[in-house]
């Protein structure tokens, strides 16, 4: 199964089903390590040491992308609502781009959802749909990969 991605307007709505339980999901949308390895998908890599997270409304969560051609971009979100372990609400302040990524528990695993409304015109392209949906494959290739890696325990 591979993730799913529709533009509808201003909004991107990404889909994809997770054989891991939400928990794990969780920790990896909430683990710099984890972020590290996915987030760029198939598009761009994110150097482990330029993530940060601040998990709490107001917080900053931040990292930067990497362009095969090598062209590095910071990203900087600020947490809106942070509910463990099913939904994370952050906003982009320059766009005002807002993201709700939702965590639903399935039967064998977990239902994800990222959410994008109020995209800036230029992400209003199959590029960027494509983009968000490299992503959650990568997520899901990493949650296979590390299945029982220390980073997806919770304190």
């Amino acid at each position: 199964m591979t993730a799913s991605a529709e533009l509808r307007g201003d909004e991107l709505i990404a889909r994809r089903h997770l054989a891991a339980d939400p928990e794990r999901v969780w920790a990896a949308f909430t683990s710099p390590v984890s972020i590290a390895a996915f987030w760029g998908g198939s598009h761009a890599t994110v150097p482990p040491e330029s993530v940060t997270v601040d998990l709490r409304p107001g917080g900053e969560f931040a990292l930067d992308t990497r362009a095969p051609d090598g062209a590095t971009r910071r990203l900087r979100f600020v947490y809106v609502r942070v509910a463990a372990p099913h939904q994370l609400v952050f906003d982009e302040p320059v766009t005002g781009l807002r993201t709700t990524v939702t965590v639903r528990p399935a039967d064998d695993g977990t239902d994800l959802t990222v959410h994008q409304r109020r995209l800036p015109p230029e992400l209003r392209i199959a590029q960027a749909a494509d983009g968000l949906a490299s992503i959650l494959d990568a997520l899901a290739a990493h949650l296979r990969r590390h299945e029982t890696a220390p980073e997806w325990r919770t304190p």
